[in-house]
Formats: C-alpha cells, structure tokens, sequence
C-alpha cells in the first residue's frame, strides 16, 4: 500500500475536528440544523488553514445518507465517496487549470442536471480567483437562480481577484491563521498517536515556521521524521529547514539594541556558516522585535502575543533595558533590509549592513527624546540661569543623583527679570495672537500690562475700568490662547494672576500701552550669556556636535 502523508492521514473529517476555525463550522452547523443552507459560499484564506477541507466536509455533510446532517457518518456510500474524492455529486475543480469561459459553460449546462445519489450536486471550485473575467461573467446568472439541487462551495487565497458581483452573491467565511498553540496541539496529539517522541521546543518550532498554516506544519512533520525517525528534538528542526534558535534571536537583537558590531559581525558569520536561510533570519527579527514592542506596553499587551510562558519572560527582560521608539526604529531598518536583500547578490554583505545600521538607528536619539530629556531636566529644577553640568556617576559605580546647585535669590531674581523685559517687549503681539483665538477679548486685553513674574504665575494689571467684568479675564479659553502664547516666549507654562491697575502704577507706565521695543542692552546680553551656559544647552550642542551661530529671543 502507498504511503499517505500526514497531512492527508490527519485531514479533519468533521467539523469538530476542523482546527481553529469554530466561527465558521459552528456557523455551518447551524445552517445545517436550522435547515438554513445557502446556495453559494465563499471559504478565504491563506494556505493550509482549512478552506478545501471545510469545503469537502460541508458536501459529505449535505449528501450524506442520514442528512443533511451536521455530523456526516462517515460510512455510507455518499460520505466514502466524497471521502475518496470520487463522488459523482460532488464535483471539484480546479480553477487554476479550468478558467476559460467555455469550461464554465459547460458546468453551467450540467448544473441543470439532477444529483445521481445524493440530495445535491455540489460543486467546488479552488482558486477560484483564478477564473477569467469572461468565465465569472458566464457564471454570474447560474450562482444568482441555481437550480434547487445545487450548490456553490468557492475556495480563494485572493479574493481581492475575485470579481465583486461574485462575492456579492455569495456567504463569505474568512478562515483565520492557525495559532502557534492551535498546531502545537494538533501536532502533539498527532505524534501522541504515531508514537513519535518529540520535544516541547521542538514542536514550537515547526509551529513557528509553519506562518500560520497547519498544512505547511503538518508536511514539515512528515519531512523531519523521515530525516531523523521518531524521535525529534529542536536541533533537529533547526536543521533542516534552516530556522535560528530563540537563543541566537535574543542575542543578535540584543547585540542590536546595544550598538554591539562585532557580535552581531559574529553571529552572522556563525549563523552563515551553518547554512541558515539569511533573508529567515530578517524575517524572524522582524517577528522578535515585534513581539518586543508588544510586551513593552505592559501585561495586558502581552497576553495577546501567543507565546509560551518562557519565551514571553526572556522578552519581558529584554524589553526592560529599551524603549519602544528604539525598537520601532530597529523595524523599520528590518523592513528596509528585507526589500533589499531579494534582490541583492551578496546577502551577507546587506544583512551585515543592514543590521549595523539598525544598531545605530537604536542608539539614534529623535527629537521627541531629546525634548523629553529636557522636559525632564526642567522637573528636576534646572532653570535658564543653572549653569552647572550634571554629575554622571563612572562605569562601575553606584548609580548617583543628578546634581544641581541651589539657585541664588539673585539668579531667581535675575531670570524673572530678564523673562519679565522680553514679555514687555512682545506683548502687543502676545495679545493679538488671543485676540485671533477669542475675538471678544480685544476690549479686555487692550490695556493690559505684565506687573510681576516669578518662578510660576505671572501677574497682569488691566485698566481699572473693567474691574466690574473681572470674570471675563478668568475665561478658561483666554488664559489657555495667552499661556501658550507666553510659553513660546519664557520656554515654560506659567499661571495667571489679574489684578486691576491703581492710579499711580497706571501712572508709571508708558501710555497707550506702548511697552519697551525690546530689552536693555544688557539684559540681552545678560540673557544670551545665560542661555550658552544652561546645560542643556550644552548637551545638545555636544550630542549634534554643532555650534551656536546666533541666539533670536
């Protein structure tokens, strides 16, 4: 007797055995109980996941001597027949080879018949996508009014290429990928019963290769056990489809994330020179450091990802030393390298590459990041007038605070003097920018006046003559527009204080709102040398390794 793959061994004979799929058979189920059968259905998919087996199940249940049934018997005549794919009522065709219009025609003709057996003449049509425009177009009246006796079962990896007036006159079922658990579950039983031993890692593995389609794992099986016999370990997967181990993953990306070149020159070499599959390996990264950006964002993300407890830890680890903008970065140095590399000559040399620019595209600082870093200083009391560097703490030592030298009253006292002189010299401007965002606030801002700034709130002085509409100047809307507006002038946020102007500080002030141009010559220069020594200042100066040519206030 021939051999018969496992795939075909372990083809699902009814729908409960039909792995990962529940919403579709449950679906077809009660279709069948319900007596609620379409004339016309659509199984999409990718491959391996179950489409022409949903199909062939569905036709035994309908045809099957005790039906139409949701549990076909699987010994009748009808059930063996369609089993040994040679049922007279249950017609399947391949659309690849059978797509001109005059082969449609012909099956349109023959629909007309009745069943030789059954209750239905059942067609189904794989890769239907592959049908010629003229050939859909032939078919399109016979699918909307068949006959009574017929069914349509359609099968497509594409259905993108199938043409919409199709679909429409069809019940659409989208086979979902296979789990990574799913196959495991289904291998390990189908071992349990070949009285094959194989290991944990071993059968993730084949799992992980398989992308999803039980099919690919099931044959992927079959060729490992004719190579090693039937006991299997990892090592023995790894081999002879050329996939990396978790192990080697989890030190290239780790040598990635550390701008580490010589182990990750390293690692390819050792990975090269076992044989393994160069332009896998991108692939493979590309599903690490996905999972990695997963777990990043916490638990409850992480329970989506369909990993073993073990290798979900390792991750959890490894994600602690990082953040997810360096590994979105490391996915988009991925992808480019992975267009490349299909097309390259010497994949070696772009994977190398590619993956050094990956390490350095890590250690890349963005500008959002560099905001963040001075957002962070600013929290931690570091001022326009601090002029002292930080204390880093050296290899080796024990991680030591940020050190930052107490303000004198009189730096304080400086700082809130020069951001007072630049709110007066722009103040006109500040205020006719809120008066585009609330044009109501013109009469109340007009006579307006900066009083006193210091560290958080500053004070504005308004015309006594609105004093009994004070709550206008409380509006949320107009201190939100003049914060922002102040902002771009001081670097930070500040609240408000208005107070109604006496006779004699209205008196001191320059009328008609008329403000000092611009500050003294020496606050500007007091102001500039006080932005070339903030430290921050200094940090981003060293990190672009640039230099100040002008400072605008």
């Amino acid at each position: 007797m021939a051999y018969e793959v496992l795939a075909r061994k372990w083809r699902p004979q009814q729908f409960s055995d039909v792995v990962g799929q529940d919403h579709v058979t449950q679906t077809l189920v009660n279709a069948i109980e319900q007596e609620r059968v379409a004339h016309a259905y659509m199984f999409v998919g990718s491959r391996g996941t179950g489409k022409t087996t949903t199909a062939r199940i569905l036709a035994k249940a309908l045809n099957c001597e005790q039906g139409p049934t949701a549990t076909p018997c699987d010994t009748c005549d009808a059930c063996l027949e369609v089993m040994a794919g040679n049922s007279l009522d249950v017609i399947e065709i391949d659309g690849a080879s059978n797509n001109n219009v005059e082969q449609i025609r012909d099956l349109r003709d023959n629909a007309r018949y009745m069943p030789a057996r059954g209750q239905y003449k059942i067609y189904i049509i794989d890769e239907v996508h592959m049908l010629s425009t003229a050939a859909f177009n032939a078919l399109l009246k016979t699918l909307e009014e068949p006959p009574s006796h017929v069914k349509f079962i359609f099968a497509t990896t594409d259905v993108h290429k199938v043409l919409p007036t199709i679909l429409s006159r069809c019940q659409r079922f989208d086979l979902r990928r296979i789990s990574v658990q799913d196959i495991v579950e289904r291998l390990r039983s189908g071992c349990a019963e070949e009285g094959i031993e194989i290991t944990e890692d071993a059968l993730l593995a084949i799992a992980r290769g398989a992308e999803g389609g039980l099919r690919d794992a099931e044959s992927a099986l079959d060729q490992i056990i004719a190579f090693r016999g039937k006991k299997i370990t990892e090592e023995d997967v790894l081999s002879v489809f050329g996939l990396v181990s978790r192990q080697a993953l989890e030190q290239l990306s780790g040598a990635i994330l550390g701008g580490d070149v010589p182990a990750i020159m390293g690692l390819i070499g050792k990975l090269d020179d076992a044989g393994k599959d160069l332009q896998r390996i991108v692939i493979e990264l590309l599903e690490h450091f996905r999972n990695l950006l997963v777990v990043s964002y916490g638990n409850e993300a992480a329970e989506a990802l369909e990993l073993p407890a073990a290798q979900r830890e390792g991750l959890f680890a490894q994600a602690g030393d990082t953040d997810p903008g360096r590994i979105l970065r490391v996915i988009d140095g991925l992808i480019e390298t992975d267009g490349r590399m299909r097309f390259a000559l010497s994949k070696r040399t772009l994977l190398e590459t590619g993956l050094i620019r990956c390490a350095r595209a890590a250690e890349t600082v963005t500008l959002n990041e560099l905001m963040a870093e001075v957002a962070a200083l600013k929290k931690k009391g570091y001022s326009l007038a601090a002029s002292a560097p930080l204390v880093v703490a050296e290899a080796g030592a024990e991680e030591q605070e940020e050190v930052m030298p107490a303000q004198t009253p009189a730096g304080v006292e400086q700082d809130a003097e020069v951001g007072l002189s630049k709110l007066c010299a722009d103040w006109n401007a500040l205020t006719d920018e809120v008066v585009k965002v609330d044009s109501l606030a013109r009469r109340y801002l007009h006579d307006t006046v900066p009083l006193r700034l210091d560290e958080r709130v500053l004070t504005v002085g308004y015309d006594p003559e609105f004093a009994a509409e004070k709550e206008r100047f409380e509006e949320h809307r107009l201190k939100v527009a003049l914060g922002r507006a102040v902002e771009r002038v001081l670097g930070r946020m500040v609240s408000f204080e208005f107070e109604p102007l006496d006779e004699g500080t209205r008196q001191s002030l320059p009328s008609d709102h008329q403000v000092a141009e611009k500050p003294t010559e020496v606050s500007k220069a007091a102001l500039n040398q006080v932005e070339y020594e903030h430290p921050v200042v200094k940090e981003v100066v060293e990190i672009f390794n640039g230099s100040i040519t002008d400072i605008r206030t």
